[in-house]
């Protein structure tokens, strides 16, 4: 009977270590079908350090130009990446938050097909989604202003460097000896490339600008609040600072006005 009962004892424990492994091989199958890291982070394994590319060939591609088959330098792809923080509308669902595969690139404002521009989308968001009590919409219209701001400067510098790179490309191309046309062309395709990101992002900050004072505004109406003359402070600063820096002749035809 005493051998019965180890019997017993020993399949009980081998039934549950199946279990046991089952789980693990489920839970393991599981975790490896998410696409997203811890609470819905984009995992790095998802990204890749050319995710932005498409940023240069939408660009290109929507005013019926070529895109550069040279690859991106660093710069170039700082560039880029700088880029889609304002390129992405405000106040989004961050992508780099969320499943890589919720990541899609975005029309450039010369695709005749891409969506017109809505000023009011932003404000009615921030209106329309549940605060806990109206001064931290407040907070969060100022806070989206802020972060543009604090990402004015790196995106400058990038520019400014990729600029004085694509100086030194175009001038050397005339000492380069048996320079193929291919390669002349994919450089000027390069430097028209980068110049029309920068245009890009300065519409992007025009629209931004517009969205955040159609905000405050119906904030203003909808509940008055002391913080309205702190974030009109930041958003006139954010117009200041963005016109000053790209009030360069744009490359592509008149620059897009911002309409409501």
């Amino acid at each position: 009977m005493l051998a019965d009962r180890h019997r017993s004892a020993l399949s009980l424990r081998l039934f549950i270590s199946s279990l046991s492994g089952i789980g693990l091989v489920l839970l393991t199958a599981g975790l490896g079908g998410c696409a997203s890291g811890d609470f819905g982070r984009t995992r790095d394994s998802a990204r890749s350090d050319d995710m932005h590319r498409w940023v240069g060939e939408e660009a290109t591609g929507s005013i019926g130009r070529r895109p550069s088959d040279f690859q991106l330098t660093d710069y170039e792809r700082a560039l880029r990446d700088r880029a889609y923080f304002y390129i992405e509308a405000p106040h989004s669902r961050p992508s780099w938050k969320n499943v890589f595969g919720d990541y899609e690139p975005m029309p450039s404002p010369w695709r005749q097909k891409a969506p017109r521009f809505d000023r009011t989308a932003y404000g009615r968001l921030l209106l329309d989604e549940p605060h806990r009590s109206h001064a931290s919409r407040y907070a969060q219209l100022l806070e989206d202003v802020r972060n543009d701001i604090t990402q004015l400067d790196p995106f400058f510098s990038t520019v400014a460097r990729v600029a004085d790179l694509d100086q030194k490309r175009g001038a050397s191309m005339r000492y380069i000896s048996d320079l193929e046309p291919r390669e002349r062309a994919d450089a000027l395709a390069r430097m028209k490339e980068n110049a029309l990101i920068v245009q890009w992002v300065g519409i992007c900050l025009q629209q931004r600008i517009a969205s955040y004072r159609w905000a405050l505004e119906r904030l203003v109406i909808h509940a008055p609040d002391g913080m309205a003359a702190e974030v009109d402070r930041f958003i006139a600063d954010l117009a200041a600072r963005s016109g000053a820096s790209l009030g360069a002749t744009p490359v592509v035809g008149q620059v897009l006005t911002v309409k409501g």
